[in-house]
């Protein structure tokens, strides 16, 4: 029972443990997919990618794409009532496919994305924290200075053009976005930064969600090598490998929670073996061979095994459950974050992977005593009968 137990409990805390990580992968995943895109193809050279025919028609053709968005981006110093400058990221869009690609209201309130001319003036949209460094307020004129603009002006001997914007609104964005974007209109873009009809890549939405890391090869054969493609997992690599590294890393600590529970198994087998030495030798005596005599301990392992891991599943998806359904354990300073308990998410690998581990110590815990059980000397444990 003490064995059993242990295994019991090791094995519900693993189950509880690994759902709370899946959660905490589910909700940061879910709020960058909020704004990145399923798959992403930037260009690798300075010029941009040229939307020739054959790409463009390969793309929107693709069975499991269901929209493109192409897009340009570049780095430009920000100037507003000449005194104060700034670098930011413009990023230039088509407004109405852009409004399909991202989650409008989680950062534009009312969703609005007005960049069109007015008084053939375009406009753009800006981070509030940006707006605040630059003390710029909605309805006031910005003007925008390109590095192409700067190149040319040098070699050329000329003064650098800028362009003039309208504020027309602004957006919140969480910690892990950059704030210091600029969005504008894709044609407002190019003129920026003198790339024509070029653009610096195209976010990708497919109808599947989970088909992008297996789509990205296919798609890199077919675009060729002058552009990179990158799947949502990649444009966040760092973060989403540093979680994975938690979660397994927990996994493997606390599978020695139960690799301690299985040396109860070992223990008490032993003791079993040692009590029962005389009744051993008597079965080998009537011709029980070695191996039934082994795998007598080693079912006995597998039985312990079996009900112990049968119960801790059952617990660890109980108490998952009910986290999830009731938020039984509080975030600490949880009115400062978007969610208030532990997020859980139960993985059906994650669950076999540890129910088979735990299976596994115990088989191999009984492995000992068994083999010990086998070895027993039948006149010497007879002697004295």
């Amino acid at each position: 029972m003490i064995s059993i137990a242990g295994v019991t409990v090791g094995t519900a805390l693993l189950i509880v443990v690994l759902s709370v990580f899946n959660g905490f992968f589910d909700l940061i995943k879910g709020m960058l997919l909020n704004h990145d895109p399923d798959i992403r193809i930037e260009t690798t050279v300075g010029t941009g990618i040229a939307l020739d025919g054959d790409r463009l028609a390969y793309l929107e053709n693709h069975p499991e794409i269901k929209l493109i968005s192409p897009f340009v981006e570049g780095k430009a110093l920000i100037a507003h009532r000449g005194g104060s400058y700034k670098v930011g990221v413009i990023k230039g869009v088509d407004p109405e496919i852009f409004s399909q690609m991202v989650a409008l209201d989680a950062y534009f309130p009312g969703g609005e994305f007005d960049l069109s001319l007015h008084n053939r003036m375009p406009g753009v949209l800006m981070g509030r924290m940006l707006m605040g460094q630059l003390g710029v307020d909605l309805g006031d004129q910005i003007s925008l200075l390109s590095a192409q603009s700067i190149q040319r002006s040098l070699t050329q001997f000329s003064g650098p053009r800028t362009l003039s914007f309208d504020v027309r609104g602004s957006y919140r964005v969480d910690e892990m976005h950059d704030a210091s974007i600029i969005y504008m209109d894709k044609a407002a873009a190019q003129r920026l930064f003198n790339m024509r009809s070029a653009v610096s890549g195209i976010d990708i939405k497919l109808h599947d969600h989970d088909r992008a890391l297996s789509l990205v090869p296919e798609l890199q054969r077919s675009m060729g090598d002058d552009v990179i493609v990158r799947s949502w997992y990649d444009l966040q690599k760092p973060l989403y490998d540093v979680m994975n590294l938690e979660k397994w890393g927990a996994y493997v600590i606390l599978m020695i929670i139960v690799l301690v529970a299985v040396l109860n198994i070992v223990g008490s087998l032993t003791m079993i073996v040692i009590q029962k030495t005389r009744d051993i030798a008597l079965l080998r005596s009537y011709g029980m061979k070695t191996n039934d005599i082994r795998n007598i301990f080693l079912k006995q392992g597998f039985y312990i095994g079996l009900i112990g891991c049968g119960l801790g599943g059952m617990l660890g998806l109980l108490l998952a459950w009910m986290q999830d359904a009731y938020g039984l354990v509080k975030l600490a300073g949880a009115e400062s974050f978007i969610i208030d308990a532990y997020p859980v998410s139960i993985a059906a690998g994650d669950v076999a992977l540890v129910l088979a581990g735990s299976m596994i110590l115990c088989v191999l815990a009984s492995w000992y005593p068994a083999n010990r059980a086998s070895k027993v000397d039948i006149s010497e444990a007879l002697r004295y009968e």
